[in-house]
């Protein structure tokens, strides 16, 4: 089972080299998808025998995993772990996605960090929790899935159910389309708990999305759109009520 670990950066320089650093331990195969840094990331990536894609300029977390997709399925990768790259995800947990996709149950196992608490999990911010919470609930309400974390990044994905899928959601809304797509294409989604840590608070998504009104209407814009172009392969009524807020349009998306 070959994997791959696809790492989304952007202005990581305080974080990259002790996270690869790690990341190599239990993955010989890492790519990173530096997502236009100005900072010193580029040059410290250098140091680590990792595959790198670099952008001229930022285009977003969304883009960023799906040029870490391409890249697995051009090069013959059977999965893909995803995670991020500012210590809230434990490269040490790396392991358990493994066994879990040698189970062969699944196409998508998403890393929980409300699925079962962990000794010393950070309380997380109120304010992401509770979008968190609602879109969770939304989506298992239309979808009919059974998700405790619609947002965790740390997720493994097996690669040849990811070949239908349209994902163009370049921003912070891309698991809106994601898990909409994956119910569309009847993709087998699981769920393992992973540690919920919240090591800087003061980290930000960068311009309007840090604005917590803003961020939501974005969110259920994007997934109005997706349940729309996917209705006739969702559940019957997956889409009953949705309605778009007249003033969906573009919001800036950047990696933050």
């Amino acid at each position: 089972m070959r994997t791959l670990v696809a790492i989304p950066v952007y202005n990581e320089q305080k974080h990259v080299a002790r996270v690869l650093e790690r990341v190599l331990q239990h993955a010989p195969d890492v790519l990173v998808l530096d997502d236009g840094s100005t900072d010193a990331t580029s040059a410290l990536l250098a140091q680590f025998p990792v595959e790198v894609i670099r952008h001229s300029v930022n285009r977003g977390y969304g883009r960023s995993l799906a040029d870490a997709f391409r890249w697995a399925q051009v090069d013959g990768f059977d999965w893909v772990i995803t995670m991020d790259c500012d210590e809230q995800h434990e490269p040490a947990a790396i392991p358990e996605f493994l066994e879990a996709a040698a189970r062969d149950d699944a196409d998508v196992v998403s890393g929980s960090r409300y699925l079962r608490p962990h000794e010393g999990d950070d309380p997380p911010p109120p304010e992401r929790r509770s979008i968190n919470a609602h879109i969770t609930d939304e989506l298992n309400r239309r979808l009919g899935l059974e998700l405790t974390d619609a947002f965790c990044g740390f997720k493994a994905y097996r690669v040849s159910s990811l070949a239908g899928l349209r994902l163009d959601e370049p921003g912070y809304a891309f698991p809106l389309q994601f898990w909409v797509q994956s119910v569309a294409a009847g993709l087998r989604i699981r769920e393992i708990p992973v540690r919920l840590i919240y090591n800087d608070l003061n980290r930000t998504f960068g311009g309007p999305l840090d604005d917590r009104d803003v961020r939501l209407r974005h969110y259920r814009c994007v997934l109005a759109k997706e349940l729309e172009r996917c209705a006739a392969h969702l559940p019957r009524g997956a889409g009953d009520g949705l309605v778009l807020p007249g003033d969906c349009r573009e919001t800036a998306t950047q990696h933050g």
